[in-house]
């Protein structure tokens, strides 16, 4: 169970607190709600309780697991589609789940291939998104302020080396010959 003052992760917005636990009247029904605060975007968040889990809603991670973290973010590129839209849709999924591990693995694949090659419009606002969400993480983790999670988040992607490329998928479409009508 979850107790205000609680530090905890919800998928697509990041890390905040639980600022109150309260029963509202919604609807005609009478549920708990969780209040969190999203430092990161300055968002109010209400969750019902009995829904906390199904939303991905979970404590934030001890200072042991950022270690962890650092090292997802030095690892390898792992595989992505080669196809822009696939590739977004892909970590799109993986942001959705809320998981650490997920979050640095997009924000290190996004990370390697902006320095090699460039990101579309689309992948650098989720590239933006996601190290907020991580940052804001690591900032309840390593019990840092906002501005020095974001700092110590930007100085490990500048390890990152963009000649350590994204494996890319093959895309079964590449393959297929163009059909053009007879004329």
């Amino acid at each position: 169970m979850y107790q205000v003052g609680d530090k905890v992760v919800y998928p697509h917005h990041g890390a905040g607190r639980i600022m109150q636990i309260e029963e509202k009247d919604v609807l005609g029904e009478r549920r708990t709600y969780l209040t969190i605060q999203i430092l990161h975007n300055d968002m109010t968040v209400m969750v019902p309780v009995e829904n906390a889990d199904r939303t991905g809603l979970r404590r934030v991670v001890d200072e042991r697991v950022v270690d962890e973290v650092v090292a997802v973010l030095h690892g390898h590129p792992t595989t992505m589609p080669k196809n822009w839209s696939r590739r977004y849709k892909h970590n799109r999924e993986k942001l959705k789940t809320g998981d650490i591990f997920e979050v640095a693995e997009v924000v290190r694949n996004l990370a390697v291939r902006h320095a090699d090659k460039g990101l579309s419009t689309g992948e650098k606002q989720m590239f933006s998104k996601a190290k907020k969400i991580l940052a804001s993480e690591l900032m309840y983790a390593r019990d840092i302020s906002e501005e020095e999670a974001t700092a110590y988040l930007e100085s490990l992607l500048d390890d990152v080396d963009p000649s350590a490329e994204c494996m890319v998928e093959p895309d079964p479409l590449d393959d297929l010959e163009q059909v053009v009508p007879a004329s």
